[in-house]
């Protein structure tokens, strides 16, 4: 008969005495956490917005030589003032638009006091005074 001699290996030597023979798995993502948003700290004062410089006023009705906005102006000067449709020909606009330029650009902007006449026809005309 030959003798053998037992040795044992490391890992039925963690399996005698419990311990686990591979190390522990670590997780592949993060962990996990509610989705809502954090609570921010409130800032004690917000800044105010700085004073903004005055836009270049365009008092008197002073318009770009040319342009659309000078043919209307143009137009509205003469002694009957304009009617819709000249003004409309005059420029290729909409009545819609020819109307908003009227109100807020030449009203507005312009500071210029705009009449507005319906006629014997009906038709209504615009004029500025000189």
């Amino acid at each position: 008969m030959t003798s053998t001699s037992i040795t044992e290996e490391p890992a039925t030597k963690a399996a005698a005495t419990g311990e686990d023979a591979k190390p522990p798995k670590k997780p592949r993502a993060g962990a996990r956490r509610a989705h809502v948003a954090t609570k921010k700290a409130k800032s004690g004062k917000k800044a105010s917005p700085g004073k903004k410089a005055p836009k270049g006023e365009k008092k008197g009705g002073s318009a770009r030589d040319g342009s659309k906005a000078a043919k209307i102006l143009e137009l509205l000067k003469r002694p009957g003032g304009a009617t819709l449709k000249e003004l409309m020909k005059a420029t290729g606009w909409q009545p819609h638009s020819v109307r908003g330029f009227l109100s807020g650009t030449v009203g507005k902007k312009m500071g210029l006091d705009v009449t507005s006449t319906k006629g014997d026809d009906g038709e209504r005309s615009y004029r500025v005074a000189k």
